[in-house]
């Protein structure tokens, strides 16, 4: 087991009806609110007018627009300007994980006297940062509990994971009902992500039969509770133990002690989506299974082993190759049938720019030094396969 070093200082409201806690909780923190929210869905939900009504004694400024794949330019740069001329107090952020991670960007940058870029990229760091409080919509991401982000740059094709300790929400109101309404798409592919976000810490040299357990129930969890939410939208249950699994998706908790993997299915879907602005999981979903498939060997096989008998239930008395080769197949096959598409091709992406997305991937992501290292050449590999 590795050393590590775990704190999150975020509280967790969790179930039906706890957004009436809202007046209490953004009380503690000031009067002045940057509102954060996305392209309208809260309005459709009710949810904006039951938090202007629950803030009603409170100033609120807001930031609207923020798209999947948050941009730097503007909703990041808006927001630190909205901050620094209003003096704001707290960010409130509505919606999905993108609307959190932009009002995470925002809140260190409206703290930061330079370009907030510089932090984004770690050309410098946060020594301070507005508090954050957020309304989570949407099961996927795990923003609410962890401290990082994903910011794109349109311009120099560019998405970038943020992470710092001011980026924790320091609290994170949980209401799986506000996930009813969110499309069969969404719901697969938060799906998709959360499975990935467990898939990225599984596959490491270093683990525990505590962390390999945990893991393993999530990715159990996920996949029979999206299914069910897929059926019935309005299932409670199902709704609040996918949202769960998803919260803890990249807090670190579900792989203390775990050795590091590189996080290689994200590095590469990051260059995906920066380039073509597709949606973050069905990229994943993509990847993943060629990724698994690139990288089997007998360096790896004995963790998609352990990963096909306990996730998948196949049987263990196989040679080891073959078990392997059924829990990618097993993994592509779940994805397929929540419906997500599974070429680049079906969400409009072709090979005429896989060299300049591999050598990007290459240049910025670090995966040579990745549990199983990727160069340039595999990641042409990897994206050719998945046209």
């Amino acid at each position: 087991m590795q050393n590590f070093d775990y704190q999150t200082p975020t509280r967790l409201i969790f179930g039906e009806g706890v957004v009436e806690q809202l007046p209490e909780v953004m009380g503690q923190f000031g009067k002045k609110i940057l509102l954060t929210y996305g392209g309208g869905s809260i309005k459709k939900l009710g949810l904006y007018d039951k938090v202007k009504e629950l803030l009603k004694d409170f100033e609120i400024y807001e930031l609207s627009g923020i798209q999947p794949n948050p941009k730097y330019d503007p909703s990041v740069l808006d927001g630190v300007k909205i901050c620094k001329e209003n003096d704001v107090d707290v960010i409130l952020a509505v919606g999905g994980g993108s609307v959190l991670d932009c009002s995470k960007a925002i809140a260190t940058g409206a703290k930061y006297d330079g370009d907030p870029w510089d932090l984004i990229t770690y050309k410098a760091f946060a020594t301070d940062s507005v508090p954050i409080v957020d309304i989570i919509t949407l099961a996927a991401t795990g923003s609410e509990y962890d401290s990082g982000g994903v910011i794109s740059r349109t311009e120099t094709n560019d998405k970038i994971g943020y992470i710092d300790p001011h980026n924790f929400p320091l609290v994170s109101f949980l209401d799986p009902t506000y996930t009813f309404t969110v499309s069969k798409k969404q719901t697969a592919a938060g799906c998709a992500d959360a499975m990935n976000h467990i898939m990225e810490q599984y596959f490491c040299e270093d683990s525990t039969l505590l962390n390999d357990g945990f893991m393993e129930a999530g990715l159990k969890s996920l996949m029979i509770n999206a299914k069910k939410c897929l059926e019935n939208p309005e299932d409670y249950t199902a709704r609040a133990e996918m949202m769960l699994c998803c919260t803890y998706g990249c807090n670190g908790i579900y792989a203390l002690g775990n050795s590091g993997s590189g996080w290689p299915c994200h590095a590469i879907e990051h260059a995906l989506s920066a380039y073509y602005d597709i949606t973050h999981g069905e990229g994943l979903a993509i990847i993943t299974p060629r990724w698994m498939k690139h990288i089997l060997s007998e360096k790896s096989v004995d963790r998609f082993v352990k990963y096909g008998v306990n996730v998948f239930g196949i049987d263990a008395n196989q040679d080891k190759f073959d078990i392997a080769s059924q829990a990618i197949e097993a993994t592509y096959k779940f994805f397929e049938s929540i419906n997500i598409p599974m070429h680049l091709k079906d969400v409009g992406i072709d090979d005429s720019r896989i060299g300049e997305m591999a050598q990007h991937i290459a240049v910025n992501e670090g995966l040579e030094n990745a549990w199983i290292p990727l160069l340039e050449d595999d990641l042409v590999k990897i994206l050719t396969e998945s046209l």
